[in-house]
């Protein structure tokens, strides 16, 4: 899988039907049944795997989408890795909720791992797999845009956030660059730098006149300048230190 849809709402709807797909394989098909338990027992066993499930998945959706966003790609190694983490989480919630009062289950870590989580691993993988799968091909990633209206009526500028490379101060404009087409495009507005920077917590600041997008960040030219796509910018001491720490 080389992209991924970062929705945390659309992660959810995934964790809530694999919540309620727990529930239903874990109270019917009873997988680890020995024949000691009730049907109180297996309901409540049921009930708290499937929130257990659902409360992991939704706990690796925003990690993912931290992640996501950071580096702004994605790849086969953080898929496994995504998965790895989820079932780890899982595996310690169920377990501490397997010792609980409420269960006073009598495995060890070692035991309740090999008999039950394996279990549930090896016929909840498959799902999870295909769910994230078909989210992206169900509900497709769309490119985000922004939208920039100046204080004039004309000024008006909609762009993807991934073609926005920086923003530079211009007396009472801003001078916008961004990529269209593979082409390196600027447009004056009427803003001011300042409002650009509260109004899209995107852009980070460099230098008293320029903002820039740290997707199109590729290298330092010398200690005061970097080199963004298709451009450089000087950067001032003042925020030097913020942008080494990013």
């Amino acid at each position: 899988m080389s992209i991924l849809n970062p929705s945390i709402k659309h992660h959810i709807i995934i964790g809530f039907l694999i919540g309620i797909w727990t529930f239903i394989f874990a109270f019917i098909i009873r997988p680890f049944d020995d024949g000691t338990l009730n049907f109180r027992l297996w309901a409540l066993i049921s009930i708290g795997f499937s929130l257990m499930t659902f409360f992991s998945y939704t706990l690796l959706a925003i990690i993912q989408k931290s992640v996501y966003l950071k580096l702004s790609s994605w790849n086969i190694h953080f898929e496994i890795a995504s998965l790895i983490l989820f079932y780890l989480v899982y595996l310690l919630g169920i377990y501490v909720y397997y010792k609980s009062p409420i269960l006073a289950g009598g495995y060890t870590f070692m035991e309740f791992t090999t008999i039950i989580f394996l279990k549930l691993a090896l016929i909840s993988a498959p799902v999870i797999i295909l769910a994230r799968r078909y989210l992206i091909k169900l509900i497709p990633v769309k490119e985000d845009i922004l939208t920039i209206r100046g204080d004039n009526k004309l000024d008006l500028l909609r762009i993807t956030k991934s073609d926005l490379i920086c923003v530079s101060n211009a007396q009472n404009y801003i001078e916008i660059f961004h990529t269209e087409n593979g082409q390196l495009k600027s447009k004056l507005i009427r803003y001011s730098l300042k409002k650009m920077q509260e109004d899209f917590d995107i852009l980070v600041q460099i230098h008293r006149s320029h903002l820039i997008n740290l997707s199109h960040f590729k290298s330092w030219k010398n200690s005061n300048t970097i080199y963004l796509t298709q451009i450089e910018l000087p950067v001032s001491k003042n925020y030097k230190d913020q942008l080494l720490s990013l």
